[in-house]
């Protein structure tokens, strides 16, 4: 609450120390454009897809990859962790 009164109101200055813990967001490790074609069988793989952090420590992420919810009820398609980021 301000006040238009200079006696019920102050100034602290106020210092704020960010931790650096993540520099970088996930991103894929390629660009991906992928093709399904009208043929395509039930169970077909259609891309694989990686994903990297440049963060430190280099290997020590684990990434997982799911469909959004709204999707995942009725999928047309399926992910598959292949345990390898």
């Amino acid at each position: 609450f301000l006040s238009d009164n200079p006696k019920q109101s102050s100034q602290i200055p106020v210092f704020i120390r960010i931790l650096d813990i993540n520099d970088h967001a996930p991103e894929f490790a390629n660009y991906y454009e992928t093709f399904v074609c009208e043929n395509a069988k039930a169970g077909q793989l259609i891309q694989t897809v990686s994903a990297i952090d440049k963060d430190q420590p280099p290997r020590g992420h684990k990434f997982f990859f799911e469909l959004v919810p709204e999707f995942a009820v009725h999928p047309n398609f399926s992910v598959v962790d292949n345990k390898g980021n």
